[in-house]
């Protein structure tokens, strides 16, 4: 496989990695730093937020303020929140990345592939006809074409021009 030099991850990784800070989800919340954290809307039960380690282009979070590992722990107010969020952003990413389709899955537990199992979220995982071309194949690479900065802003102003 080869390697691809990144050096700018680096904090990334080290910022979660290094520290035990508990749930990382739990952290960002609380922090209030949303554009570091890449929380682009926040609701009184969810919020929605960058995937800093993107399966694709777009890859967002709908993820539960509270800390619950399943979604049968969510009350109804919660459920509807989360759902309601995942509703509300798809459109944004509509407008913003004018996607061909869409994976959207929740993760319950590490053995289904949860990276983090303790906080429910829902990963919303824009997808183009190609997207999956010979890079992946051949080459092991995966290349996403805009900065996590960039989409950042795209779609806070897409937001913030709905409300």
């Amino acid at each position: 496989m080869d390697v691809i030099w990144a050096p700018w991850r680096d904090k990334y990784i080290t910022r979660d990695i290094n520290k035990d800070d508990g749930c990382v989800f739990c952290r960002i919340i609380a922090e209030h730093n949303d554009e570091r954290n890449f929380i682009f809307i926040r609701r009184e039960y969810a919020f929605a937020v960058l995937n800093i380690y993107p399966y694709n282009n777009g890859h967002c979070l709908i993820v539960a303020n509270r800390h619950v590992a399943d979604i049968s722990d969510l009350d109804r107010k919660e459920r509807d929140d989360i759902f309601d969020l995942l509703y509300l952003v798809k459109p944004l990413i509509d407008e913003v990345l004018n996607p061909d389709g869409y994976n959207i899955g929740i993760n319950l537990g590490r053995v289904a592939g949860a990276g983090f199992p303790g906080h429910i979220h829902i990963h919303l995982v824009p997808r183009w006809k190609g997207d999956v071309n010979f890079m992946p194949v051949t080459c092991e690479t995966k290349v996403l074409s805009q900065s996590l900065v960039s989409l950042y802003r795209k779609l806070k102003d897409a937001y913030e021009k709905r409300v």
